[in-house]
């Protein structure tokens, strides 16, 4: 059975106007899924076709981990937890093991979940040994009264919390220290980043929104991008929407993107594929902003839009169709 809802994103960024799902039976519950890791230069031609495969692979078991919960009757929240873990730990993302490197060679990370029913948020800054920043943020939503925390008071949260903890040894990889020392010598800084991240609707009718990333390659220490800030970079409200970005953090930052999606359906109602047409393929574009993003209403209406080459993202639509793309092109 073909894919449904997204079939226009093989243009990589066109709105989403292929034909909704079905209609369910009275009382019957929704659920759907969408997951990222990460939008940039990703073209084809640079990709061998094992790294192809490995990438495809990791999308597909990171969904189906995160839609496994949703199955059974879980919640969104600890859905796209567990698809934010798995990708955290593996070294293909930006995220956890495997994130971009600092200007000094060390790894700082940024996570932000949140809860669409509730409107509670929680979200980690600039912790440099925590092994899923996701799993961090989540608890200081749940277990504190606040929204975010940063550094050294984050982790010491952490070991509170009894989260594991990694030497830094554990997050940088080989291909990443490459990855700065090609920067540095062509002085193209913030050319490899990305993030992950997750939207995700349960059988409830809650939407809930995460995402994880180790910023941008030879960025300053102590800089923090969009993903931790709420609006910016992550952002759910049962009543419009849960969208994760994906990109140049700044721009996603000072155009609060995932809020102003939301505030569009919300406000305008105008259809959320128009409304993430609309600030990735026209707002941040005129701005010389480049990135995408995931999105997903309670209706189970998806939208991914990007305006970079490629993005790597996947979806389970309400039929239960499971989709993976890399390429602008597909």
């Amino acid at each position: 059975m073909a894919p449904l809802m997204l079939g226009a994103l093989a243009a990589g960024g066109a709105p989403l106007h292929a034909q909704a799902p079905p209609e369910a039976p009275p009382n019957a519950a929704r659920i759907a899924m969408v997951i990222h890791g990460g939008a940039g230069t990703i073209r084809r031609q640079d990709m061998t076709p094992a790294r192809d495969s490995a990438y495809r692979a990791a999308l597909r078991e990171a969904l189906g981990r995160g839609y496994a919960v949703i199955k059974r009757g879980g919640t969104s929240l600890d859905a796209v937890q567990a698809a934010i873990n798995f990708m955290e730990d593996s070294p293909l993302f930006n995220a956890g093991r495997g994130a971009v490197l600092t200007s000094t060679g060390t790894v700082e990370m940024d996570a932000a979940i949140m809860d669409g029913g509730s409107g509670k948020a929680g979200a980690v800054a600039g912790v440099g040994h925590i092994k899923n920043p996701i799993t961090l943020a989540r608890l200081v939503m749940e277990r504190t009264p606040h929204v975010m925390l940063a550094g050294a008071g984050a982790e010491a949260f952490a070991r509170s919390q009894g989260v594991a903890m990694m030497p830094q040894s554990y997050f940088i990889i080989d291909r990443r220290r490459n990855e700065l020392e090609r920067d540095k010598q062509a002085r193209t800084a913030h050319q490899h980043h990305g993030t992950v991240g997750a939207v995700a609707l349960d059988s409830h009718g809650h939407l809930a929104a995460g995402t994880s990333t180790g910023g941008t390659s030879d960025k300053l220490p102590g800089r923090i991008g969009d993903s931790p800030i709420i609006g910016a970079g992550t952002y759910a409200d049962d009543a419009s929407c849960a969208v994760s970005a994906t990109g140049a953090g700044e721009y996603f930052i000072r155009n609060v993107v995932a809020h102003d999606i939301c505030a569009r359906v919300l406000y305008k109602g105008v259809p959320l594929a128009q409304a993430a047409d609309e600030v990735i393929m026209h707002k941040l574009v005129a701005l010389g902003g480049g990135g995408g993003v995931i999105a997903l209403d309670r209706q189970g209406h998806m939208a991914a839009p990007f305006n970079t080459e490629g993005m790597y993202r996947a979806w389970v639509d309400t039929a239960g169709n499971v989709t993976v793309k890399i390429y602008r092109d597909e």
